[in-house]
Order: structure tokens, then C-alpha cells, then sequence
């Protein structure tokens, strides 16, 4: 039993520490495609090709001054950097990171939580993660930060619509909750049977939703410089603001690992049946979590790619897109699914 509770402790740990250090050099990389993107190097005087560069942030953000406006409410403004860092680490508890691994008596999982409802955990997180900006722009009793504010919730809310039906045509043809299910589910056709072959229509309306829910350009409105001064964060410093920030690029991590492995198929990889038939049990999870870290880098690369790439929308671009493309593209998603399951039965 003690056994059984440091392995699951190492693993909630690594896990963790795993999300925090993408998180941290995502920063780093952002800085690198832009560099490439605009014909310039990005970070390299901080170590060795700006290896160093995050830790260099980080400290800047611990070393300055920390400054509460005076007709603030203290409470709100420092719980709401608190709440969205907190709501943003929560949701890798339940994704499926590979197959677990055997040596012998030892079990190692690599699921902190394989719940039967793990992609309802994940949606009722994200819907908690507004409330920290929705705190954090109201509590600095500041015009700018309260649009921001009210923009990113009513962005969140709009796009959470059409994620939400898009995420049912899957479970519709998985027939389950739990993304351990959904992951095995596209490990048919030896490890090829991905969701975006069978609903390419939902993985393009997931990853814009995806875009929105992390408040990623071209739908960063509610940090809206050249409108908002910063947005919902405008009266924020040190690591307050930091933790803000970083909660962004927590949100793009997991929001990888979600499209991942809701439609690129997880850990799963062209042969991972034969390898599995032939009893290289662990030889298939370690190939299985580079590939699964692999795809998210890559979702990662697409977030930052697409931030270069496209210009801001509109406010009203923004919400036409949502409420009068995407939710109608997906009830129509939904009900083409739920044709083809029928004739199919």
C-alpha cells in the first residue's frame, strides 16, 4: 500500500512538473517563431541559443515591485491570478499520457485519475478558469480590465457551445466519457483509426473553439492592446500578472493534450497492435508518451504559428463566427454522426 502511494505521488508530481516546464519553455519557443517568422533570432544572449531566457523572466517577475491599486479589493485582485494558474493545472489530472507501465509486481500508471466522466472534468474546469479573469478585471476596479473581463467570458462562453457539441459527435461514436475509452477507441486499424479521419468537420471546430478558450490570437480581444491598454490583467504586476500570463500557456498545453487525444489518437501510433500482440508491453507505452508529447508539441506549434500568422478579429467577427457559424456547423456535425451510427446499427 505505501509502495502504491509514492508511485502514485511520483507520478502526480512528474506530471506536474512535466506541465510546468512546457509551460515555461513554450514562452521561450513563442519568442522563436515570432523571431523566425520575422526574419530575427528571439532570445540568445540569456545561456546558450536563450536557453536560459524563461528563468531570467521568471525571476524579473519575483524581483519586481508588487503594486495593489488603492481602491482595489485586495481579496479578488490577488485570488483571481490564483484561481486561474489553480484551474489550469487541475485539468492534466485526467488525461491519459500513455499505457501504464509493468515491472513486474510494480504497476506505474500514467493517468493521475482515469474518471468515467474525465472529458466532463475537463469542461467543468475550463468553465471555472473565467472566473479567475472575470475576478481578476472586476476586482481592479478599472474600465479597462472589466471590458476585458466581460469580453473573455462572453468569448469563453460562446465557444464553449459549439466545443461542447463538437466533443459529443466523438463520444457519440466512442461511446463513452472517459478518455482513457476514447483514446483505445482510435487504436483500431493498428493504431491509425484517428478521430480526425472520422470527424475532420469537428477537429476544425474543436481546435477554433480551442483557440478562443485560451484567449489565443487571432481572439486574444479580451487583452486587446491597442483598445484595452492589457485587458483584463491592465493593473497587475509581478507575479501576479505573472501567473496570468503563465496560466495561458498552461491552458494551450493541456488544450494539446485534449486535441490530441480526443482526435489525433493519444498515444496511439501506426503499429502500436503489432508491438502490443508481441508482449513489448512497456516498449509501447514509452514510444506511446514520446508520441503523445510529440502531437502536443506540434498542437503547440500550430497555437503560436496561427498568433504570427492572423491578424485580431473584430468584436462582432468574433461573435458572428460563433454563434452563427460554428454552433450551427456543429449541430450539423452532430446530426451527420448521428445519421451514420444509425444506418450503420
Amino acid at each position: 500500500m505505501l509502495l502504491e502511494i509514492l508511485i502514485n505521488a511520483g507520478v502526480v508530481f512528474a506530471i506536474f512538473a512535466i506541465s510546468l516546464l512546457v509551460a515555461t519553455y513554450s514562452t521561450l519557443a513563442e519568442r522563436k517563431v515570432a523571431g523566425i517568422m520575422q526574419d530575427r533570432y528571439g532570445p540568445e544572449r540569456a545561456g546558450p541559443f536563450g536557453l536560459l531566457q524563461p528563468l531570467a523572466d521568471a525571476a524579473k517577475f519575483f524581483f519586481k515591485e508588487e503594486i495593489i491599486p488603492t481602491d482595489s479589493n485586495r481579496f479578488l485582485f490577488i485570488l483571481g491570478p490564483c484561481l486561474a494558474m489553480f484551474t489550469a493545472c487541475l485539468t492534466s489530472a485526467v488525461i491519459p499520457w500513455s499505457r501504464d507501465f509493468n515491472f513486474g509486481s510494480i504497476h506505474i500508471p500514467m493517468q493521475i485519475a482515469n474518471l468515467n466522466i474525465g472529458i466532463l472534468y475537463i469542461f467543468g474546469i475550463l468553465s471555472l478558469g473565467v472566473y479567475g479573469i472575470m475576478i481578476g478585471g472586476w476586482a481592479s476596479n478599472n474600465k479597462f480590465s472589466l471590458l476585458g473581463a466581460v469580453r473573455a467570458s462572453s468569448q469563453m462562453i460562446s465557444y464553449e457551445l459549439a466545443m461542447g457539441i463538437a466533443v459529443i459527435a466523438v463520444l457519440m461514436m466512442t461511446g463513452s466519457l472517459n478518455l482513457r475509452d476514447i483514446v483505445e477507441g482510435q487504436s483500431a486499424w493498428n493504431g491509425m483509426r484517428w478521430n480526425i479521419i472520422l470527424q475532420p468537420i469537428g477537429f476544425l471546430i474543436f481546435i477554433i473553439c480551442a483557440f478562443a478558450e485560451c484567449n489565443r490570437a487571432p481572439f486574444d480581444l479580451a487583452e486587446c492592446e491597442n483598445e484595452l491598454v492589457g485587458g483584463y490583467h491592465t493593473e497587475y504586476s509581478s507575479m501576479k500578472l505573472g501567473l496570468f500570463l503563465f496560466a495561458e500557456y498552461v491552458n494551450m498545453f493541456i488544450s494539446g493534450a485534449v486535441i490530441s487525444s480526443l482526435y489525433l489518437g493519444g498515444y496511439n501510433f501506426p503499429g502500436i497492435q503489432s508491438l502490443t500482440d508481441a508482449g513489448y508491453g512497456n516498449l509501447v507505452a514509452g514510444i506511446g508518451f514520446a508520441v503523445f508529447f510529440t502531437k502536443i508539441i506540434l498542437c503547440i506549434f500550430v497555437f503560436m504559428w496561427v498568433r504570427w500568422t492572423l491578424p485580431r478579429f473584430r468584436y462582432d467577427q468574433l461573435m458572428k463566427l460563433g454563434w452563427q457559424i460554428l454552433i450551427p456547423l456543429s449541430i450539423l456535425n452532430l446530426m451527420v454522426t448521428g445519421g451514420v451510427i444509425l444506418l450503420n446499427l
